[in-house]
């Protein structure tokens, strides 16, 4: 017996027909259907601000020290972001950088690091801002993916905030945006939330909202993973 074609109709184009599978059993094609809608929601989802994230570990990755890395982030005002990384685990066998002033420092994604990566919805520059246990911080502008960096000078420092216990760890940072001329305070910003995770014994692990195929890159455009609007 042949069994029915699994047919939905796209939204969009309501009268264009999605074909699932017409071969599977029923459990089967229930489960094409599930996996069909998780990869659609992964291209583009208007993020819900103040709802907390889970970053995924990256497949090529693994950290026997933390169970899950998550992020929350919302935009108080159009021109400002705010952010919170949290780490559950054996924070004890983390490698946490200890707090020290505040201050501009390159190269902290060597070490355990939290980023952000903000553009405009449409558009191939962005901004990349990294925030260490230390409290020291990072901003760069990018023409293009991984072209044309340059320290983005119009950043004012950023407040960064911290808290640990046994098993939970916890990074805050606030940023005001409003002098980036090329992040339109009207428009919505696509985001990429991710975290470099380092070890006692020097092993790191990189966690994402998204992840691209192939090895770990924070800075491709999977990775902008969600949409926040203009407050």
């Amino acid at each position: 017996m042949r069994i029915p074609k699994l047919v939905r109709f796209d939204k969009t184009y309501p009268n264009r027909p999605v074909r699932y599978c017409d071969t599977f059993s029923g459990r089967r094609r229930r489960a094409a259907f599930r996996r069909a809608r998780r990869t659609r929601g992964r291209r583009a989802r208007r993020y819900n601000a103040g709802m907390r994230q889970a970053l995924r570990l990256h497949p090529d990755s693994f950290c026997s020290a933390t169970t899950h890395v998550e992020a929350e982030v919302s935009r108080p005002r159009a021109g400002s972001l705010a952010l919170c990384f949290f780490v559950t685990g054996n924070i004890g066998d983390l490698r946490l950088p200890p707090v020290t002033a505040a201050a501009r420092t390159d190269e902290l994604w060597r070490h355990t690091c939290f980023e952000a990566f903000v553009r405009t919805s449409p558009g191939a520059g962005y901004y990349e801002f990294n925030f260490a246990p230390s409290t020291q911080w990072a901003a760069y502008r990018f023409s293009s993916h991984r072209s044309g960096m340059r320290i983005a000078t119009e950043i004012s420092p950023p407040r960064i905030e911290t808290q640990s216990s046994p098993e939970c760890y916890i990074l805050r940072a606030f940023l005001e945006l409003d002098r980036l001329s090329s992040l339109p305070l009207d428009a919505g910003w696509r985001l990429g939330l991710s975290a470099v995770i380092e070890d006692t014994s020097e092993h790191k692990s990189y966690w994402a909202l998204a992840h691209p195929p192939g090895k770990a890159d924070f800075h491709h455009s999977d990775c902008f993973a969600c949409e926040i609007s203009a407050a």
